[in-house]
Order: structure tokens, then C-alpha cells, then sequence
């Protein structure tokens, strides 16, 4: 069984130690996720000691997916935005461990993802991802809108430029129709 929780900032900082793995086990696997191989433990306690910051502030949801009371996936909503854009939020970093593709986590943690951003009075999302990988498919499949592609925008962690598709989602709200 899965479940998907929101973590707040004392749960993020208690799954750090899983978090790691899981951000670790995607870079070491090819994933463009803003990290270089060899991935560094300390880089990946860093990375989610920061998120757990943004959380504590009201910056960042953070969802995970536990299967078997263990966190194998995870996602982040992030409502800082500047004044201008009340209504969008920006989606980051759906990471799922190797261990557990193909069970529709992905699907699961957009699902409440949306549901998150809904609650945040939000009805524009954003994202980005690796042109031709396989997350750019399962956004489509998702209803994801695919707005362009940007050549050699980030790097691979073995160091290959990558292009990067952006993406959007219109999602209902109409609590945000005149922000």
C-alpha cells in the first residue's frame, strides 16, 4: 500500500537520511536533477536540510510517497512566488527511487501534488524536465502542456549538455480567478 503524506518541517528533517537516498539513487542513475555524479552525501543533506527550511517557512511543499512505512518518492511544490504571480507555483524535484518505478508513484505524487496546490489557492504550475527522458512522458500523460524546449539548458551528471521542456498545467481553482 502507498501513501502519500505532506511532510511539515520536522518530518522533512527526520527523512532526510531517505531523501538522500532517493536524490542520490536518481543522479547516480542519469537523472538531470541539478546534481553532478558522484553525488556527495553531505550535498544531498545539504540540498534537503534547505527544503526543510523552505518548508518551515511556508515556501515549499514537500510530499512523499511511502511504501511499506518507507519513503521511496518525493516532490515539491514551491509557493514563493513574486507578487505579480499569486496564482502559480512552480513544481521541483519528483524524484522516485529505481527500487520503485513502475508502480505509479509518479501519477500518485502529481495527483496530490495538485490536490497541495489547489489548498495554496494556486491554478498555474510550472515545471521543467529532460527533454526526451522519460518524465517528460509521463507529464504528458498527466495533461501537462508542453510550452517549448530550451537547447543545452542544464547538464546531465556525467557532465552531457541537456535540453530542457518546459511545462504547464492549468488546474482548478476558482478561488484564484481574481487574485
Amino acid at each position: 500500500m502507498t501513501i502519500m503524506r505532506a511532510l511539515n518541517a520536522h518530518q522533512a528533517r527526520e527523512a532526510i537520511p531517505a531523501l538522500c537516498d532517493i536524490l542520490c539513487d536518481c543522479v547516480e542513475g542519469g537523472a538531470s536533477v541539478g546534481f553532478m555524479q558522484p553525488i556527495e552525501t553531505d550535498t544531498a543533506r545539504a540540498f534537503w536540510h534547505g527544503v526543510a527550511d523552505a518548508v518551515e517557512a511556508g515556501d515549499v511543499v514537500l510530499l512523499a510517497a511511502e511504501q511499506e512505512g518507507k519513503i521511496v518518492g518525493t516532490v515539491q511544490l514551491s509557493l514563493n512566488q513574486p507578487p505579480n504571480q499569486p496564482h502559480r507555483a512552480d513544481v521541483k524535484k519528483l524524484l522516485v527511487h529505481r527500487s520503485a518505478r513502475g508502480l505509479g508513484l509518479s501519477r500518485l505524487l502529481m495527483t496530490e501534488l495538485e490536490k497541495q496546490a489547489v489548498l495554496a489557492r494556486k491554478s498555474l504550475l510550472v515545471l521543467d524536465t529532460a527533454t526526451g527522458e522519460a518524465a517528460e512522458v509521463i507529464y504528458q500523460k498527466l495533461g501537462w502542456s508542453k510550452a517549448g524546449v530550451v537547447p543545452d539548458y542544464a547538464l546531465f551528471p556525467d557532465g552531457r549538455f541537456c535540453d530542457t521542456s518546459i511545462f504547464y498545467k492549468r488546474i482548478e481553482n476558482t478561488s484564484t480567478a481574481n487574485p
